[in-house]
């Protein structure tokens, strides 16, 4: 299914780790890079060669907002949506990207630049409101402040 370059490296990361069950998110990612997402026929083959279940996999994959069981844009962007984001100008935030990039929550642009998702928390509450774009965090962000950001991955 993957080049035998790439299940070397695979294999390589997965020596690292106690058991092969610890290496699921180095896996996960290494292969999400190589792919884009993590479509059911990968989380399938990772559940072997990790020696667990599927759904294991399947549920790591749902689990953190970094990993994607869904095609995505060539940017994602990660917007954090508890209490302190939300209060400190979050919602604001919110609609303003989802008018800028004619998309809501969850969704990629038409033009399959930015996919526009949702983060529980990001860490970073005394700096709300908060950001990821391709994974790269952004502090006190605002309408103006997300136009300059997404003007410079372009």
């Amino acid at each position: 299914m993957f080049a035998a370059e790439l299940v070397t490296e695979l294999e390589e990361i997965r020596a690292r780790f106690p058991y092969p069950k610890a290496a699921m998110v180095p896996v996960l990612r290494r292969l999400q890079t190589e792919k884009g997402w993590l479509d059911k026929e990968t989380q399938a083959w990772v559940a072997e060669f990790l020696s667990v279940n599927a759904i294991e996999v399947h549920e790591v994959v749902t689990f953190y907002p970094m990993l994607y069981a869904d095609p995505v844009g060539k940017h994602v962007v990660h917007v954090c949506r508890t209490l302190s984001c939300e209060v400190c100008g979050g919602k604001e935030l919110w609609r303003h990207l989802e008018k800028k990039l004619g998309v809501t929550r969850g969704e990629t642009s038409a033009d399959g630049k930015f996919t526009l998702r949702a983060a529980e928390c990001l860490a970073s509450c005394g700096t709300a409101p908060v950001m990821l774009i391709d994974n790269v965090r952004h502090e006190h962000v605002g309408p103006e402040e997300a136009d300059k950001l997404l003007g410079g991955v372009g």
